[in-house]
């Protein structure tokens, strides 16, 4: 070890002198970095653990949400039995990378079930981070052909980097994760991956984001171009992890030590509790620093996981059973539900006198029970739902007239895929949500006056966040 000190600071000395050299009389690319940091270092980088320090424990628990179809507070709910909260970081599943065919550049993607949980940070977001958890959103491809691999010229990932740094700061994150799978490189005419690409993308979010995270899902065509010009991806980002759920393999990620990466991959839907308790055992033996896991839903996996957490931590774990309202995402499509206004969470959307022709009025009138006050919502697999009142199967809630204007009343009408049939359900916190017809996106559906009488008028109206405008979904 003697000896490897005296070469290390050798090599220092040198690199020093020739940075003086460079910098008097040369015009050196701004892009070549020397690089030190060998995958067995021990030490981490001093920036690197200014950037991690608050994380909780050591190892630390990593868990992806599929927010398509999961609540992402679920991460919060488990807790070791010591009280601390067990996952360290949860990652939104995820925003996309996609390619606009017109101006032949990518670009970052939300659908409408990521939008919602970013839209709405306050929500899904701030209550994971009160809890000292980190929040980050990972990045995928969308067969478009667009990739971290790819980009045209360092500008272009500049570029993109931009667009991912603005949405960590305009939504409050903790950082962003890359996942370089689904690109399908060369579709849409895009070019196949690069060596320079992904280096130039993380060392601009690096600079655009000194203070936040930065992970990689050690998989696809980044994974094989980690250096470029001197410098390594390993110097830019905080973690890389095995992308493959059910093994136990750490990835060689140049610039990174040990505790900087996941040799255990946890499918916690698939991957059996005894395999997960030994890949737990071995990541604490090993020396790694993440224990990584993937797809948490609704139910309670604390038996399944407290082996796991013993052997990493000491603790087993607990869960907080308690309920959270069920985000846009866990809309379950072709359920029942009843929509129970704000105004005062008794009185409930309700079809007129149980109607069943067409242009019957929509009224607000108290919660009984009855098939007019029940609706089938189900998704239109395009951001939209369509509602149909259990009483008159065929019909739909319906903007009458495809009107626009404020105090336009709402119906049921034959369903006919028509936009003032298609609805927009967008979580405001709290539990309640707004619906917005298509035809009239800035509108929201409305109790008359904030009204609470029974009888009163259902409209639409300029959206104004009040609660007349507010709906809490119960599912029958």
């Amino acid at each position: 070890m003697k000896n490897l000190s005296s070469i290390l600071k050798r090599n220092r000395i040198l690199i020093l002198i020739m940075s003086l050299f460079f910098l008097s009389g040369c015009n050196s690319d701004p892009f070549t970095e020397a690089e030190n940091n060998g995958p067995d270092a021990t030490p981490l980088k001093a920036d690197t653990n200014s950037r991690i320090v608050t994380l909780q424990k050591s190892p630390i628990s990593v868990m992806y949400v599929e927010v398509n179809n999961n609540d992402i507070r679920e991460v919060g709910k488990y807790k070791l039995s010591n009280g601390q909260q067990l996952f360290d970081v949860a990652i939104i599943f995820a925003a996309n990378i996609n390619y606009n065919t017109t101006t032949q550049k990518a670009y970052l993607h939300f659908n409408d079930q990521v939008t919602n949980v970013l839209t709405n940070s306050s929500t899904y977001i701030k209550p994971l981070q009160d809890k000292g958890i980190k929040v980050m959103l990972s990045v995928l491809g969308n067969h478009q052909g667009a990739g971290f691999a790819n980009f045209p010229s360092q500008a272009a990932a500049q570029a993109f980097a931009q667009e991912l740094a603005d949405a960590v700061n305009t939504y409050g994150l903790d950082g962003i994760d890359f996942d370089d799978e689904y690109a399908e490189y060369g579709n849409n005419s895009t070019s196949q991956p690069n060596a320079s690409s992904f280096v130039y993308l993380v060392t601009a979010l690096r600079d655009l984001l000194p203070d936040k995270i930065i992970s990689f899902y050690n998989i696809g065509p980044s994974a094989s171009n980690l250096s470029y010009n001197g410098v390594t991806v390993g110097s830019k980002v905080d973690f890389a992890w095995n992308p493959y759920y059910g093994t136990y393999s750490a990835p060689n990620i140049p610039g990174l030590v040990k505790s900087q990466l996941g040799a255990a991959a946890v499918d916690v839907t698939a991957t059996s509790s005894s395999t997960a308790t030994n890949f737990a055992t071995k990541t604490k033996t090993d020396g790694y620093g993440v224990y990584l896991c993937y797809n948490l839903t609704s139910n309670n996996i604390a038996s399944y996981i407290s082996s796991a957490t013993n052997a990493l931590y000491g603790y087993t774990t607990t869960y907080d059973s308690g309920t959270t309202t069920p985000p846009v995402a866990d809309i379950v499509s072709g359920a029942t539900y009843t929509l129970v206004s704000a105004v005062n969470n008794s009185s409930v959307l309700d079809v007129a006198s149980s109607g069943t022709t067409n242009g019957t009025k929509v009224q607000l009138w108290g919660s009984n029970n009855s098939n007019a006050q029940k609706w089938v919502i189900t998704s239109l697999n395009n951001g939209y739902y369509k509602l149909q009142p259990v009483n008159a199967s065929t019909k739909a809630l319906d903007d009458s007239g495809s009107g626009t204007a404020d105090g336009t009343q709402q119906v049921i009408w034959s369903y006919a895929g028509s936009s003032n049939q298609q609805w927009k359900i967008t979580s405001v916190g709290n539990g309640y949500f707004t619906l917005s017809p298509a035809c009239a996106p800035n509108s929201c559906l409305d109790v008359n006056q904030s009204a609470t009488a029974d009888g009163t008028k259902i409209q639409i109206w300029t959206a104004n966040g009040s609660s007349a405008q507010k709906w809490k979904l119960i599912k029958l």
